[in-house]
C-alpha cells in the first residue's frame, strides 16, 4: 500500500466531501483505540474544524488515558482540533431503571452494549447539529463489510465513511504514518462496551489478521470444506458473523408494492 498517497487521497476526499455539503468540518467519536485515532487525524489534517469527543460509560481507564494522550497529541499538531468531553454514564444508569430486563444475561448485555453505541451516536449527531459538522465513522472494511462488527444506528450511524475501505492491517499502517501514540498502535482492538478491558478478538473468536484471510478467501470463493485445523475454525467464526450480522451490511428492506395494487 502507497501509505503517503492513501494519506491524501482520504485527506483530499473529506475536504471535498465536506466543501459540498456546505458544512465547517467533522465530528469525531474518540475512544482511545486505533480507528478513532487515525479517522481524527485525517479529519484534522483537512484544515476544517474537527470536534473529538470523549463519551465515557463506565469505560476502562487503559481506554480513557489513551483517549486523553491522543486527543492532547492531536491539538498539539493541529490548531483546528478541540475538544469536549460528555460523561453519558448517568444516561446510561438512568436508561436501565426507565426499562425492563426480559432473557438471559448474555442477552440483556448485549441490548445493554448496543445501547451505549447508540447513546453516544446521538450525541455525536448533537454536536454535529450544534456546529454544522459531519459525523465521521471510524468502522474499518473488515468490522463493516466482514464480520458486521459494530451497533446498528450505534456506530454504525454515521454520515462518511473515511477507512471503510481498509483492513485492519492498513490502518495501522495509516497510523504508524500519522505517528499515532505508541499506547494506541500496541493496544489490543475493543469496542469499549462493556465497560471492561475485553477485546475484539475475545468476543469475536480470531484476531484481525485471521480475519482478514478469513475475508479474502470468501471473496474468492472458498467454503471450510477448503481448509483444516485453525483455518477452518477461523473461516467457520467469519461466516457465522457474516451471515449473522448481513442485515447491518445492506440497504434497509423496502416492501415494494406490485403496481397493479397502487
Amino acid at each position: 500500500m502507497q501509505t503517503e498517497k492513501v494519506v491524501d487521497f482520504i485527506v483530499n476526499w473529506l475536504k471535498d466531501y465536506a466543501t459540498n455539503a456546505g458544512v465547517n468540518g467533522f465530528v469525531v467519536g474518540i475512544s482511545g483505540g486505533i480507528d478513532s485515532a487515525v479517522t481524527s487525524t485525517l479529519c484534522a489534517k483537512t484544515g476544517l474544524n474537527v470536534l473529538c469527543i470523549e463519551m465515557p460509560i463506565h469505560q476502562a481507564e487503559s481506554h480513557v488515558s489513551r483517549a486523553h494522550e491522543h486527543i492532547a497529541l492531536l491539538k498539539s499538531r493541529y490548531e483546528n482540533v478541540d475538544d469536549t468531553r460528555t460523561d453519558l454514564t448517568p444516561v446510561f444508569e438512568e436508561f436501565k431503571t426507565e426499562v425492563f430486563f426480559d432473557g438471559d444475561q448474555a442477552t440483556i448485555d448485549m441490548a445493554l452494549a448496543n445501547t451505549r453505541a447508540r447513546l453516544r451516536m446521538t450525541t455525536l449527531y448533537y454536536y454535529a447539529g450544534l456546529y454544522k459538522l459531519l459525523v465521521a465513522g471510524t468502522g474499518n472494511k473488515v468490522e463493516d463489510f466482514g464480520v458486521g462488527f459494530y451497533t446498528k444506528y450505534g456506530d454504525g450511524g454515521v454520515d462518511l465513511s473515511p477507512i471503510a475501505d481498509l483492513v485492519k492491517s492498513q490502518v495501522y499502517k495509516l497510523g504508524e504514518y500519522l505517528t499515532v501514540p505508541k499506547s494506541i498502535m500496541k493496544a489490543a482492538p475493543s469496542d469499549g462496551l462493556f465497560g471492561d478491558t475485553r477485546s475484539d478478538e475475545d468476543q469475536i473468536g480470531a484476531s484481525y489478521p485471521e480475519l482478514e484471510w478469513a475475508m479474502t478467501m470468501d471473496e474468492n470463493g472458498k467454503t471450510p470444506e477448503d481448509f483444516s485445523g485453525r483455518k477452518k475454525e477461523v473461516f467457520k467464526i467469519y461466516k457465522r458473523f457474516n451471515n449473522a450480522n448481513k442485515h447491518k451490511m445492506i440497504p434497509i428492506p423496502i416492501c415494494e408494492i406490485p403496481t397493479n395494487l397502487i
